[in-house]
């Protein structure tokens, strides 16, 4: 069993940065692909990104492309995604996850644990 708590979330001017956090319990996180996804009221939950169980490998959608970075730190339990460039359509819930495959495909969802969510606001 896996435990996920986002933070880092907050209200941000567009053309601004922030840097999500996503925390897990247990010994197992080094062992799990990741991923960010993002959900707005009424809409379905938006993957944003992914990566490999060692780093490796990442996917990016087309609407972040260029503008987010995902990473993880396997020592410290946490993944990380730097949004550059922010914009007022980027505000929305923003959702970490885990996988029990090391490696996921390019657009995989259904991912085994999901956090809370931190809400991210980007004013014009």
């Amino acid at each position: 069993q896996v435990q996920l708590v986002e933070s880092g979330g907050g209200l941000v001017q567009a053309g601004g940065s922030l840097r999500l956090s996503c925390a897990a319990t247990g010994r197992t996180f080094s062992r799990y692909a990741m991923g960010w996804f993002r959900q707005t009221p009424g809409k379905e939950r938006e993957l944003l990104a992914s990566i490999s169980s060692s780093g490796r490998s990442t996917y990016y959608a087309d609407s972040v492309k260029g503008r987010f970075t995902i990473s993880r730190d396997n020592a410290k339990n946490t993944m990380y995604l730097q949004m550059n460039s922010l914009k007022p359509e980027d505000t929305a819930v923003y959702y970490c996850a885990a996988d029990r495959q090391s490696w996921v495909p390019a657009g995989y969802r259904n991912y085994d644990y999901w956090g809370q969510g931190t809400q991210v606001t980007v004013s014009s």
